[in-house]
């Protein structure tokens, strides 16, 4: 991941939770490196802290700065970026236009920040100053293997026509849905055919919080551990 430099990552659809793993890896080794925070600006998700502890970032390593304005969420990345204490951040900007774009790449090249904005993949036809431009697709596989299509838009050098895979979930997670999956059908096996259960302990259910900025659902595939 270039740094000093904005990475673009567009995603749509279901790819919109899993691009945490994708980014997760080089946020912990920001944070590792730095000692500071990763500052996540606008994330329409809440951080699910448990998966993000088990990639590395623990919850005293994230700043949240929530905000549905789009002058607040450049204003907040623009002073994140200048702070020496910030490690990363991670920006969902939507609506940002070309000019906006072109100012927090001006902003993490002069204070050498680690910079990743996420924005819809209906504007991969528009002009982009990121130095990296990523555009990511959610791929199905068996057992909860999905996988990652990353598919580099721009980049310095030569172009690559072919897209880069990798794995959707952590291997821990994979592992997890794939039993959970087993026990299902033992359970539809033993009862003759698929029935619902009318047992309550069979049923979780994770209340949503009293945040009004927050929509349905949390990073990290909590909605899968529960599906």
């Amino acid at each position: 991941w270039p740094v000093g430099a904005m990475v673009e990552v567009l995603r749509g659809g279901a790819a919109e939770t899993h691009a945490w793993q994708l980014l997760l890896p080089a946020l912990a080794r920001a944070v590792q490196a730095q000692g500071g925070p990763v500052a996540l600006v606008g994330a329409p998700y809440e951080p699910f802290m448990p998966a993000l502890a088990a990639g590395g970032l623990g919850p005293e390593a994230l700043l949240w700065v929530r905000s549905e304005a789009p002058a607040a969420r450049l204003w907040a990345c623009e002073q994140a970026l200048r702070c020496a204490d910030v490690a990363a951040v991670l920006a969902w900007l939507p609506r940002a236009r070309v000019g906006e774009l072109r100012r927090l790449q001006l902003a993490a090249a002069q204070h050498e920040s680690l910079l990743f904005v996420l924005r819809p993949d209906t504007v991969a036809q528009s002009a982009s100053p990121a130095r990296l431009r990523l555009r990511v697709e959610l791929e199905a596989g068996e057992g909860g293997a999905a996988t990652l299509a990353v598919h580099i838009l721009k980049r310095r050098g030569p172009p690559l026509a072919a897209p880069v895979t990798v794995p959707a979930r952590s291997e821990r997670m994979v592992a997890l849905l794939a039993a959970s999956q087993l026990r299902r059908k033992a359970r539809q096996n033993q009862m003759g055919g698929p029935q619902r259960s009318s047992s309550p302990a069979t049923v979780v259910r994770i209340a949503q919080p009293a945040l009004s900025l927050v929509e349905a659902g949390h990073a990290l595939d909590r909605i899968a551990l529960v599906a």
